[in-house]
């Protein structure tokens, strides 16, 4: 049985790609990693991550492709934008047995594809506090509690889509075409009001098909959060902790990467894990300033 990790990536997020890397390789050497191009600019970071990290492309870009038509056939421009931002639903017909699946602007502190084990109790989990904090912001309407699209048990397994894990084969091609239909057909599910993408359509994808579900944070006491806006975390040794738990990882979720961002330095520690600082500032600028130097 193949276990491993999903990415997606273009060349626009590389270093983020890298720090994400280089957190997963710290702790974690030998899993297997494949990269799902989020649109045609990605051979840059493609040879950066094979190179740093032994990461895959995708083996089936057809599939993406043909998956990328079809979504932007069932969809609406004025509905979904970008058909792209769907790829990571190819997740389910990757060569994968076990899975997780990791958005570009998080860094890990463990490793993380043991979490996998969870996997022989339910077909999906997620470890985020949405369903707590968030409750049906940016994934669903008020229209489907009140209408009772989704019971209020299920309801409370909404997850964030930028980290959870699932098994190939567990939502099959036909079941994924038919509910995206139900999706496109039905708008007024759905609440896009902040620019989310993919986060409904997947959640709604999960609740409709999955019943299997579980989330890493609902054991007693509670786990530790993700949420790089949550300002209670304490950073030892380059990990963050959260009431005494090591987080799992961190995700930068609705915050945009650049100095002075929630645990700014934290991030920056991963992305120059194993080269200077400076190593990618072009020659000029090290010109100019011959008094920095790189650090280790």
């Amino acid at each position: 049985m193949s276990r491993g990790i999903y990415i997606v990536a273009n060349d626009r997020v590389i270093d983020n790609a890298i720090a994400l890397l280089n957190s997963i390789r710290h702790y974690d050497p030998d899993v297997t990693i494949y990269l799902i191009p989020f649109n045609e600019n990605y051979h840059k970071v493609a040879e950066q991550l094979a190179t740093l990290h032994n990461v895959q492309v995708f083996p089936d870009l057809e599939l993406i492709d043909k998956f990328t038509k079809r979504i932007g056939e069932i969809f609406d421009r004025d509905f979904l934008a970008l058909p792209n931002k769907m790829r990571k639903l190819v997740v389910w017909f990757g060569p994968l047995d076990e899975f997780i699946y990791i958005d570009t602007d998080i860094v890990v502190f463990e490793k993380i594809a043991d979490n996998l084990d969870k996997l022989s109790e339910v077909d999906f989990f997620c470890c985020d506090y949405h369903y707590a904090n968030d409750k049906l912001r940016n994934i669903f309407s008020t229209f489907v509690k009140e209408q009772q699209i989704f019971s209020d048990a299920q309801l409370e397994d909404v997850f964030n889509s930028g980290f959870w894990a699932s098994r190939k084969g567990t939502i099959t091609e036909q079941q994924m075409d038919e509910a995206l239909r139900e999706c496109a057909a039905h708008h007024e599910y759905f609440d896009f009001s902040e620019g989310v993408t993919d986060q409904p359509i997947l959640n709604y994808l999960v609740l409709k098909l999955i019943s299997k579900r579980g989330n890493l944070v609902k054991i007693p006491g509670g786990g530790p959060g993700s949420w790089a806006g949550s300002q209670n975390f304490q950073q030892q040794d380059y990990a963050l902790y959260d009431r005494g738990q090591r987080l799992k990882y961190l995700h930068w979720a609705g915050t945009r990467m650049k100095t002075g961002s929630p645990y700014w330095q934290l991030w920056e520690h991963y992305r120059y894990l194993h080269e200077g600082k400076f190593a990618f500032i072009p020659k000029l600028t090290r010109r100019l300033f011959p008094f920095v130097s790189a650090r280790t």
